[in-house]
């Protein structure tokens, strides 16, 4: 009982309230949320630079590691979802999940220790601008009346039962569907983040009490798993926003219901 009165979990909001960064003696309008983002940029944009100045016929190292996140996003999303005239979105999709792969995975790199995208500050920008693009294509391969129709009115379905369903229609595709892409990934980078906090808390307490402490099974041995868990969950989660976005772009390309 000794061990666990010391331990001192911080609140809530505490946890969620991440204080503007200071660059000599100033406070700027930059948090650990803004500068993880932004890192997550730098290094998607220098990862694609460094593979293609390469462009070895046998990749290896950075244009290795690239290529197959390529071929993995053609043929896992973009053919499998779009289809062939898919291919042009193929260098959007891949940035927008290597950004948020590299900002979830900050939540296991020492002193960051934290996703970007635990923050609906991130998400919902992310996914408003996914609602932006599809409704644009839409508009664009189909026209303006025609996408809504095709967006909202189900096809065979009686004109009584239409009563119920448009406005059904019109709240799922355009309302839910951006909220629900942003809270997908906030509530599970959020949950993993907050578990990750539990047990290190408890291992440090553990460590500040007796370093041999620190080596039972619990809280050590489950931080560690939760660890490798996590960096299976952002990958996880990277790759079920890019899937979405390709099934709502692909879906307002074809115009079918």
């Amino acid at each position: 009982m000794g061990i666990f009165a010391a331990v001192n979990f911080p609140p809530i909001g505490e946890v969620l309230n991440w204080k503007p960064l200071l660059f000599g003696g100033s406070s700027v309008a930059l948090n650990k949320v803004g500068l993880t983002s932004m890192l997550a940029t730098a290094i998607t944009l220098a990862l694609f630079f460094l593979a293609g100045r390469k462009k070895a016929l046998v990749p290896t190292g950075v244009q290795n590691v690239v290529e197959s996140g390529v071929d993995f996003i053609t043929n896992s999303i973009v053919l499998d979802i779009m289809g062939p005239e898919g291919i042009a979105w193929l260098p959007w999709l891949t940035g927008l999940f290597f950004f948020i792969l590299f900002n979830n995975l900050f939540e296991v790199v020492p002193i960051f220790q934290m996703p970007a995208t635990a923050r609906m500050g991130v998400t919902l920008p992310l996914a408003i601008t996914v609602w932006v693009t599809f409704m644009a294509v839409g508009v664009k391969k189909q026209g303006f009346a025609s996408y809504f129709k095709h967006a909202v009115v189900p096809s065979g379905v009686p004109g009584a039962i239409l009563v119920l369903l448009v406005p059904l229609e019109i709240l799922s595709t355009f309302i839910v569907r951006p909220f629900a892409l942003a809270i997908r990934l906030f509530g599970n980078m959020l949950a993993g983040h907050l578990l990750l906090l539990t047990f290190a808390i408890l291992s440090e307490a553990m460590f500040a009490k007796s370093i041999a402490l620190v080596l039972l099974p619990l809280p050590f041995a489950m931080l560690t798993v939760l660890t490798g868990y996590e960096i299976f969950v952002s990958a996880l989660q990277a790759f079920i926003f890019t899937i979405l976005t390709a099934v709502y772009i692909g879906e307002a390309m074809a115009g079918g219901h």
